[in-house]
């Protein structure tokens, strides 16, 4: 009988708690995040059957490795396939370089993947046990959307997102705040990282308990492990051989993307290299280059408006990984294996006008649509080719994390390219549907106000 895998704080002050209570709860009670005691192991036999699976299979076969003793296996695949019924394209762009196109989704994210899988996960423990929940969560972009579709219309799940109101584009807006019924959204005046400390103060803030919050942020265990998935799908569709080292370009704003690859990674996927692809919020290359981790406050307006973020909330599950202890503030508390982080990951900072030249090359030389936090990916990439040239060579199989659908990007398409990118199905008609959203300060007590008279019973 296998053994249930238990959930530790990285602040290390707190229970270790069963998955259910990790995945409902969102953030432990120390105001750490939740991180899996120990890592299952995908033996070679496993690994190497998933080739020429569908991508519900892999998933169910991944998170069976941590579900096992918590879902049946049959109701398991039953939420994957229910999650998983869209397209996830591998584009080649050159040589065995490809772009792992996670745009097809509801919300044309690739924060789908995650939302999906976690939102039917919820809903079958919230059901077991007769309750409700609130959802709380910050957005630099898509989550946003990603959430509270993923939520949307469920009678025990209410969701609240606060997005930066001046740091979202028109269209990222309206997937949130066209949907009403059980969805709220809430334009903050500040950045992301003002959204993301409300909340975090909110899930601490012991008067908030009645209203029973979670979170469904990359904070929330319960979207990093089905993050993992996609790294598996890409590199069984495409190795040549069993066991084929492949580099992957993760472009990283709050990290969780890159926390599903190194989870991946560490259950036995045969990774060579990450490459960390960053926007101007360098805090991570520069410690990787310096060894001093430095929050940016605020953080630096970037066209990867998603990316904008001066601390990643899973640095400190990336650190804990390793060996290390790191807070919620960013303090390292115990240095990790710098030396193991730095063999598996190379981590770059990328400008907007080097993310603005790339777009456009790409498309010219190989008639291939990127949009800003893609062309992230591809242009660290090519920079780590370039100073690893022993990598860059044509039978290296790399790819690229393709994040959100261009679509959602027009101005910045437009000016580069001068033409709107096609919409997706899942966003036509949007910008003829009516808002509702309100906007509020970078003001705890506030939130407070508007949580405790809007969902207290």
């Amino acid at each position: 009988m296998p053994r249930p895998i238990l959930y530790y704080s990285t602040n290390l002050k707190a229970p270790r708690v069963s998955f259910k209570e990790a995945l409902l709860k969102g953030l432990a009670p120390d105001g750490g995040l939740y991180m899996p005691e120990s890592l299952p192991e995908m033996d070679n036999a496993t690994l190497n059957a998933l080739t020429g699976k569908k991508y519900y299979e892999i998933a169910h076969t991944v998170l069976e490795l941590f579900l096992t003793t918590d879902i049946p296996g049959d109701e398991l695949l039953a939420m994957a396939m229910d999650a998983y019924d869209y397209d996830v394209p591998l584009e080649p762009v050159y040589e065995r370089k490809f772009l792992l196109r996670l745009d097809r989704g509801p919300t044309a994210s690739f924060k789908d993947f995650a939302a999906r899988m976690m939102g039917r996960l919820m809903q079958y423990f919230l059901h077991l046990e007769n309750r409700d929940m609130l959802i709380l969560t910050a957005t630099s972009g898509d989550t946003g959307s990603a959430i509270a579709n993923a939520f949307y219309g469920l009678e025990n799940i209410r969701v609240v997102v606060l997005f930066p109101e001046k740091e979202v584009t028109e269209r990222q807006r309206k997937q949130m705040t066209t949907l009403g019924k059980n969805v709220h959204i809430i334009g903050i005046e500040g950045k992301f990282d003002d959204c993301q400390a409300l909340v975090k103060k909110a899930f601490s803030d012991p008067q908030l308990d009645r209203l029973n919050l979670s979170s469904a942020n990359s904070i929330n265990i319960g979207r990093l492990i089905p993050q993992s998935v996609y790294f598996f799908f890409a590199w069984s569709m495409l190795k040549n051989r069993e066991n084929e080292p492949v580099i992957f370009s993760v472009p990283s704003g709050n990290f969780g993307d890159l926390m599903g690859g190194l989870i991946a990674f560490h259950m036995g996927l045969p990774v060579k290299k990450f490459v960390v692809s960053t926007n101007e919020n360098d805090e991570v290359p520069v410690y990787f280059q310096t060894g001093k981790y430095k929050t940016i406050i605020p953080s630096r307006d970037c066209i990867s408006s998603a990316m904008n973020v001066g601390h990643p909330s899973n640095m400190a599950r990336i650190i804990a990984l390793y060996g290390g202890v790191m807070d919620e503030h960013g303090v390292i508390i115990k240095e990790p294996d710098v030396a193991r982080l730095k063999k598996a990951m190379h981590s770059i900072s990328i400008n907007d006008l080097h993310t603005k030249a790339i777009l456009k090359s790409v498309y010219e030389r190989h008639h291939v649509l990127l949009e800003p936090h893609g062309a992230v990916g591809w242009a660290g990439l090519q920079e780590y080719f370039r100073s690893s040239p022993e990598d860059a060579v044509s039978s290296q199989l790399a790819v690229c994390l393709e994040t959100a659908h261009p679509a959602k990007f027009p101005a910045e398409i437009n000016e580069l390219l001068g033409f709107d990118p096609e919409l997706p199905d899942s966003m036509k008609g949007l910008d003829q549907k009516k808002e509702s959203w309100e906007t509020m300060k970078s003001d705890y007590n506030l939130l407070k106000i508007y949580l405790l008279d809007k969902f207290s019973r």
